[in-house]
């Protein structure tokens, strides 16, 4: 698969708005390095598809579903942002981004996605604007799952640290992600029995009746079937975090003995 096809297979809204500008700039680097030497790309294809590109809106009438590249992009943008949080790029973190990308899409597209993310990384992002675009056509339960991604990237290299902490709340805050779904996916990086119940979203006086309430609430809300849309590469991604929630409420069963 050439880096054209991959890049233009699977775009929608993400080829508009801010984030359309931040991935110009990066393709237009890589066609450069292309042309210059190894696999031409086919940039017929590309302006074709750029020119039916989503237009951004502030208030969008309808907001489209969200494709595997739409997704994928996004992912790609918030990852440098994180990586870059503690004014560093840490070869832990982009070897977990590296990772990650090989094991939901496999080496080819694996390989196209982090040549595109080295040349994101290389841009001063606004995040603010990059962020609100993403709220507005992205639907919750992928937005979720990409707060659980950029946590997984902070903790790559042993610990987070505050800067990161502060760069992904500040993340979820744009994104629209309720203080206690941002605490709850955090809580899933750090093991102790009080962050159990805050994978759950209750409090450690929390009834057995209630903790089974949440346990249900919490394993509907983080089932893989919510971003089935975004194809198998990225439920991957969501079963780890259904694992966890599951693993939360077997660590409270365990403890309190019910």
């Amino acid at each position: 698969m050439s880096f054209s096809k991959w890049i233009g297979a699977s775009l929608g809204w993400s080829f508009g708005g801010p984030i359309g500008a931040i991935i110009g700039l990066a393709l237009g680097s890589v066609i450069d390095a292309m042309a210059n030497g190894k696999d031409n790309p086919l940039l017929g294809e590309r302006q074709t598809r750029g020119s039916q590109r989503t237009t951004y809106r502030t208030q969008p009438r309808q907001r489209p579903q969200t494709q595997s590249g739409d997704f994928e992009v996004s992912l790609l943008i918030l990852a440098s942002v994180v990586i870059k949080a503690d004014g560093r790029q840490d070869q832990s973190e982009l070897d977990f981004v590296r990772k990650q990308f090989l094991k939901m899409y496999g080496k080819e597209r694996a390989n196209h996605a982090f040549k595109l993310f080295k040349n994101i990384s290389k841009q001063n992002i606004s995040v603010r604007p990059v962020c609100l675009q993403i709220r507005q056509m992205m639907d919750h339960p992928s937005r979720l799952q990409l707060m659980h991604f950029l946590f997984g990237i902070a903790k790559a290299d042993g610990s987070v640290t505050q800067d990161e902490v502060k760069q992904i709340y500040t993340i979820a805050g744009y994104l629209g992600i309720s203080s206690k779904d941002y605490e709850s996916i955090k809580a899933m990086f750090y093991n102790s029995s009080e962050n159990a119940y805050k994978v759950l979203e209750i409090t450690k006086s929390a009834t057995v009746d209630e903790i089974k309430k949440a346990y249900r609430k919490m394993a509907k809300k983080y089932h893989p079937d919510k971003v089935i849309h975004l194809g198998k590469e990225h439920q991957k991604g969501a079963e780890e975090k259904f694992r966890q929630v599951q693993a939360a409420y077997e660590q409270i069963q365990k403890e309190r003995k019910f």
